[in-house]
């Protein structure tokens, strides 16, 4: 039997989230990068922006071209959240408590925070730390 480990998670983590972004949001991160710390999963995705977001966000009022995307981007999450949530609870085998999101218009990255109900831990009931 293939032995579980943190990284063998983290990378599930980061191919779930990966394929939620090209499925649901249309496009795929250039890079996805998934950390486990306790009861926070921390999912750090580059180059999330399309090219037409890019030239929203550095148009001649690129304030306005930020909020605009940050709105819709952050709409988006929220209507599949539930789904993200899901892929995470099913790689864990932990519930997702909540969710937390913030995206850069100007590096082009997201970072998305779970919060678990409570550690995870290896099948052999190891701590995840």
């Amino acid at each position: 039997m293939e032995q579980i480990t943190r990284g063998t998670l983290e990378a599930e983590i980061s191919d779930a989230v990966t394929r939620f972004e090209k499925e649901y949001m249309g496009r795929g991160p250039l890079e996805t990068k998934t950390y486990i710390l306790e009861d926070l999963v921390i999912v750090r995705l580059k180059g999330v922006l399309t090219k037409a977001e890019c030239q929203l966000a550095a148009s001649s009022d690129p304030q306005d071209g930020r909020e605009l995307i940050k709105r819709m981007r952050h709409a988006l999450l929220e209507k599949g959240r539930p789904l993200l949530e899901v892929l995470v609870s099913d790689v864990l085998k932990v519930p997702v408590k909540s969710l937390h999101t913030d995206l850069s218009t100007r590096t082009g990255e997201r970072v998305i925070i779970f919060s678990l109900e409570y550690r995870p831990t290896l099948p052999a009931d190891q701590p995840l730390d």
